[in-house]
């Protein structure tokens, strides 16, 4: 069974972030150049929210809102769902589903170590029936 730890180590740790005081338009910006649906609210080293693209449509565009006036804290989600390094893929996937989320911040001893995506999880967990299906073929052929 997968962990997350085998996800990061496998897609890095590299986890994007905006200010809370910074505005909506930069934060798109940054998701556009970074081609992430979602961004960490980052303020003094601490986690303090999660803004998707989700949360722009709903909360900023299709109010009628522009990105140019609205600060990244008046629509990020401020409760953060995380996970620890150790966690099972399945866990995660069972978790994203039943709270509805599609991002994942990865915490240990309070420190974030990283950030997985939905996509990321149902990758890994197709690699990991690929791969027991190999083996199943493998064993039932004779072939190694």
């Amino acid at each position: 069974m997968k962990i997350v730890d085998q996800i990061l180590k496998h897609k890095g740790n590299t986890v994007h972030s905006i200010s809370p005081n910074s505005i909506m338009q930069e934060a798109l910006k940054i998701m556009a150049e970074k081609d992430v649906g979602a961004l960490l609210v980052i303020e003094n080293e601490n986690v303090v929210g999660i803004l998707s693209e989700r949360d722009y449509a709903r909360k900023v565009f299709l109010k009628g809102k522009s990105s140019k006036d609205v600060p990244v804290k008046e629509i990020m989600s401020e409760k953060v769902i995380c996970v620890s390094p150790s966690q099972s893929v399945e866990d995660c996937m069972a978790l994203m589903s039943e709270k509805r989320i599609r991002h994942l911040p990865v915490m240990s001893e309070n420190k974030l170590v990283g950030l997985i995506s939905i996509g990321d999880v149902v990758k890994a967990v197709i690699s990991e029936r690929e791969f027991v299906i190999d083996q199943l073929v493998q064993y039932i052929t004779g072939t190694h």
